[in-house]
């Protein structure tokens, strides 16, 4: 196998013998069938749509689909093998109906590919896979490029996913997400052709974070801050994690009247600083547990039924697998799926017996709570107390400390960093990243906390707003701010975010806790060069450089 996608990557340099993920080298190999099978409807679709054909059922999948070959999302061969059937399904469908427009038209080698079902499909896309890394490898620098887009893409696909399903749609979305795809089958771009479409992505992922945005504020009010307990109380539970708050409504939803209290993890712990959503639905109590990587721990004490909406999935262990269900683009071998009955909706009933049929807490424990809800709109009402105050001196920096969480002892780095924060700076944090530190009592600069969640990895755009907003405010350019990102990637999401980044032109970026294995050491050269994107190296060094 060749997976070099995330930053857990064996020795940091890919994956061969077998996913640091858990993923097994045949789910690999039909992973990387899937993308080639989607490769090949993006001309099919691009020239539909040219035509002015519909192609809806199609832009849904294909973001559903590379969805689920990001890390940590979908571990079952069988769903991949299905995945793959519809592909094609839909490619055909649509060749048939651009036939009805144009009979003459000359279609590319990867576009009329057709698996054999009765040979391996891990097989199939190993050879895919290895032309594909054959064609590439007289360019090491396009060829690290080409990845970056690839994963950038998935990124912006999963944010597109999630969009679509709260009626935020933009078809400059699934027009790019073809043009990229179709491109990686181009071997006539040049280095500074693939540098501006990864740029692109970056362009595009941040429309799509805005689509985000706007379905999550308009659905369920703009986030405010909000207290969470982290500690259960008595009865039966359920706990929901990933990122999907559409389906964490409709969990709430139908365990109305049950008696069944509902608890969040991991990324959904933002979901309690949306108003609508908490004034809704008062069974929506606390959040259990942190990071996706310690799933293994808290799924197997939580004594209720667990649902995982999206990544981060880790490969599954007895002691819980019976309690556990997927929905979605998530997925691994044996585990309970609920799949979609309306509206992309599953129906919870079998989570709710088993929730039911489990003990719940029967213990309480010693009351323990953290505030969420620093979005956008929150930090920038208070904008003039921000400005007054750094005005003033009462605050010297801010720092955007968040990402991705992840395994590796070397993510320590984040929570000592934030640990030496002097008393006079503020940290805002989002995504998984921030559960090193997101109970820490940093104290306040006259009625500011200095540690404000800002939310989900799904919530990058509000960040983003934030700095975009306070340097409107101080009329400077963002990167004149006394702000610093230290940023910690793992997966996709990650790799899209930091392109959009890119794209804004903010600059002094500090990535860790390693720089992507699909860089190139003249791609980061040039990015280095153009935007000051560094690595991190230690708490006390990068801070003396933020600080002067």
């Amino acid at each position: 196998m060749f997976c070099e996608q995330c930053e857990q990557t064996a020795s940091g340099q890919g994956c061969h013998q077998w996913g640091a993920c858990g993923k097994s080298p045949e789910v690999n190999a039909v992973q990387d069938l899937l993308v080639y099978c989607l490769r090949g409807i993006a001309p099919v679709a691009l020239k539909a749509k040219e035509l002015g054909i519909l192609t809806h059922e199609v832009d849904v999948f294909t973001c559903e689909s590379l969805f689920s070959t990001m890390t940590n999302v979908n571990f079952n061969k069988k769903r991949f093998g299905e995945y793959i059937q519809h592909a094609i399904q839909l490619r055909e469908n649509l060749k048939a109906e651009v036939a009805k427009h144009e009979a003459s038209v000359e279609w590319s080698e990867v576009s009329c590919y057709e698996p054999d079902y009765t040979e391996s499909l891990a097989q199939q896309g190993q050879d895919i896979a290895l032309k594909f890394i054959t064609q590439s490898e007289s360019d090491v620098d396009i060829f690290s490029l080409k990845l970056t887009v690839l994963y950038g893409v998935k990124g912006l696909a999963s944010y597109s996913f999630h969009a679509q399903e709260l009626g935020q749609e933009d078809d400059r979305i699934y027009q790019f997400c073809y043009e990229a795809l179709a491109a990686l089958d181009q071997n006539n771009l040049s280095l500074e052709d693939w540098v501006n479409l990864a740029l692109k992505v970056g362009e595009i992922n941040y429309l799509a974070m805005e689509l985000l945005d706007a379905g999550h504020t308009q659905t369920y009010g703009h986030p405010t801050p909000t207290v969470v307990p982290l500690n259960p109380k008595l009865g039966k539970a359920i706990l929901v994690s990933g990122h999907d708050i559409k389906q964490l409504e409709a969990i709430l939803k139908q365990t109305e009247n049950t008696g069944i209290t509902v608890y969040t993890h991991g990324e959904l712990l933002p979901a309690h600083g949306y108003p609508l959503l908490k004034q809704k639905y008062p069974h929506l109590y606390g959040h259990y547990g942190t990071a996706w990587q310690n799933q293994t721990k808290d799924f197997a004490k939580f004594p209720g039924a667990i649902i995982v909406t999206t990544n981060c999935l880790m490969p599954t262990q007895e002691t819980y697998e019976d309690k556990l269900f997927t929905i979605g683009p998530v997925g691994y071998p044996e585990i309970s799926y609920l799949p979609d009955i309306e509206d992309n909706t599953p129906n919870y009933t079998l989570a709710i017996q088993k929730a039911l049929a489990l003990p719940g807490f029967t213990e309480e424990k010693e009351p323990r709570q953290v505030t969420v809800g620093f979005a956008r709109n929150s930090v920038l009402n208070v904008a003039d107390q921000v400005i007054s105050a750094v005005k003033e001196g009462k605050i010297r920096h801010l720092f955007l400390v968040g990402g991705c969480d992840g395994a590796k002892p070397d993510r320590n780095y984040y929570t000592e960093f934030v640990e030496k924060v002097p008393k006079d700076c503020i940290v805002l944090t989002l995504a998984c990243g921030k559960f090193r530190f997101f109970d820490k009592q940093l104290g306040e600069i006259g009625n500011l906390p200095r540690l404000m969640d800002v939310g989900q990895c799904n919530d990058a755009y509000s960040a983003i707003q934030i700095a975009l907003g306070l340097a409107q405010a101080f009329e400077m350019d963002v990167n004149e701010l006394p702000l610093s990102m230290i940023l910690s990637w793992y997966e996709q999401k990650a790799v899209a975010v930091l392109l959009s980044l890119l794209y804004l032109g903010i600059k002094d970026i500090r990535l860790g806790p390693t720089i992507p294995a699909f860089l190139s050491a003249n791609v980061l050269n040039l990015l280095s060069e153009k935007y000051n994107l560094q690595p991190i190296t230690t708490p006390d060094q990068d801070l003396a450089a933020c600080l002067g």
